[in-house]
């Protein structure tokens, strides 16, 4: 049941969310050095690679590769900034390029273009009064790190890293207040060489190969937070999740504990950096399976020392579990977290099922989890927009889509649930991470780009763009 009156906090920090990787282009200019993501083409590879099946670390003549461009950021960040303020953001989340600034990684000194680069950004959106909300890692571990330590399967990955944000914090810690860690960091477990760098053989034990590398992205977001809170006092920095309730498919039992089940997966990493040690099912599910987490006696502390400040995540689905083998045939197309359909919900044309409750119900469930306030910074609709004769996009089903989603956002608020800001995914249409597609569209600012590379990357208003105009204007008061 809907409130009478949809009230969102004064401070409320409306705006968007981008990647380097999916924005920036530009791949190697500057200093910039390659990244895993740099090495992903468009096409039926794609999805193979991020598993982690990755039989080369070269470029490979006669392919597109979607990030080598995207939507040129790099060039054209005041012009699509200046249309950010234009409807009004009071913040934008992107991303640094580790690559950027470390351009193999493992570099004695960081590479000054790179971090220049980034200082020209935050300065144009500060201009506009936007707050920048920076993640450190998303998606985008340097290729060096990757060939010659294994990326985070190695425990000197921490060292890099922490050396990595110490240097940005301190940067830009006039210019950057809110900060996160690793983006969608329970990605590892699902797709692990988009989400660390980690090349699979087949001699390897793969979970004892994830959550070994898991535990040392813990300990190193745990250190940048120490670092955060050392250098910018009036920080604050948080961890992400690629989130979404699991539904049981019925209330027979089995079903009922597969989705308790399904959430911990992604749970176990938010719960070490938010509560600081490791969940009693965690130790209960490496003792079943004999994994043997090598830890040093100092990690232990680090965690339950230095714990986010809020938590960030992404919500585009719900999901469904089963203990079934009938029902297990009916998987939903999509996101990478394969699901059972749910039959009360529509699709996008992507296979996502559409679930704006879901939302609502994340969000109870993480508050009420972890006590601590929530930043929604991922959420949209991947949609095939069409250009009008005109030069129109009349994206009326993506304002559907939002002002649901929003509604339910009032209603977790309602509930009590503190929630920092909202920034929807893709504000500017950028290379899809999963497809490596442009058609998958998701901004409020269509890019002329097709998925062949072919385009002006001229920037177009869509309809969606003054929508949102006036949701921000009015705080939520005109949904």
């Amino acid at each position: 049941m809907r409130t009478n009156q949809t009230r969102f906090p004064e401070n409320f920090l409306w705006g968007g969310a981008i990647a380097a990787n999916q924005a920036e282009g530009a791949y190697l200019e500057g200093g910039k050095g390659l990244t895993t993501v740099d090495l992903l083409p468009i096409g039926k590879d794609r999805f193979s690679l991020m598993l982690g099946n990755v039989d080369s670390l070269e470029l490979k003549n006669g392919v597109y590769y979607p990030s080598h461009e995207a939507i040129d950021f790099y060039h054209r960040f005041k012009e699509d900034i200046a249309l950010f303020a234009e409807m009004g953001f009071k913040c934008l989340r992107l991303s640094i390029a580790w690559a950027r600034i470390f351009p193999n990684g493992d570099d004695s000194t960081p590479n000054e273009e790179g971090l220049q680069f980034y200082d020209h950004v935050f300065d144009e959106l500060l201009k506009y009064n936007i707050e920048p909300v920076v993640t450190t890692c998303h998606f985008d571990v340097p290729i060096n790190l990757v060939e010659k330590y294994g990326s985070w399967k190695n425990r000197k990955m921490i060292e890099f890293y922490e050396k990595y944000t110490r240097t940005i914090f301190e940067r830009y810690k006039d210019k950057v207040k809110y900060w996160m860690t690793f983006n969608e960091i329970n990605m590892l477990l699902h797709a692990p060489f988009i989400g660390a760098g980690i090349v699979l053989k087949d001699d390897e034990d793969k979970k004892q190969v994830l959550y070994q590398a898991a535990h040392h992205q813990l300990v190193a977001s745990a250190l940048a937070v120490k670092a955060c809170h050392e250098i910018i006092p009036n920080g604050q920095i948080g961890c992400m999740l690629a989130a979404g309730a699991t539904y049981p498919y019925t209330c027979h039992p089995n079903d009922i504990w597969e989705a308790i089940d399904k959430d911990r997966e992604s749970y176990f990493f938010i719960d070490v950096q938010s509560r600081g040690e490791y969940p009693g099912y965690a130790k209960r599910y490496f003792k079943e399976n004999n994994l043997q987490i090598r830890m040093e006696k100092e990690d232990e502390e680090i965690l339950k020392n230095h714990t986010v400040d809020y938590i960030g995540f992404s919500y585009y689905a719900s999901r469904c579990a089963s203990t079934d083998p009938e029902v297990l045939s009916q998987l939903a197309e999509g996101n990478i977290f394969a699901s059972i359909k749910n039959p009360y919900l529509n699709a996008s044309e992507w296979g996502w099922q559409i679930d704006p409750k879901g939302l609502r119900v994340t969000c109870n469930q993480l508050h009420d989890r972890y006590q601590k306030p929530l930043f929604i910074v991922e959420n949209g609709l991947g949609a095939n927009d069409v250009l009008s004769d005109e030069g129109s996009i009349n994206d009326d089903y993506r304002i559907e889509y939002l002002k649901s989603h929003f509604i339910e956002m009032a209603e977790a608020i309602e509930d009590g649930v503190d929630i920092l800001g909202y920034t929807s995914w893709g504000p500017i249409d950028l290379v899809s991470a999963g497809t490596g597609e442009m058609k998958k569209r998701y901004g409020y600012i269509y890019v002329d780009k097709d998925n062949e590379g072919n385009g002006t990357l001229k920037r177009i208003k869509k309809k969606s763009f003054y929508w949102y105009q006036d949701i921000i204007r009015s705080n939520g008061k005109n949904l």
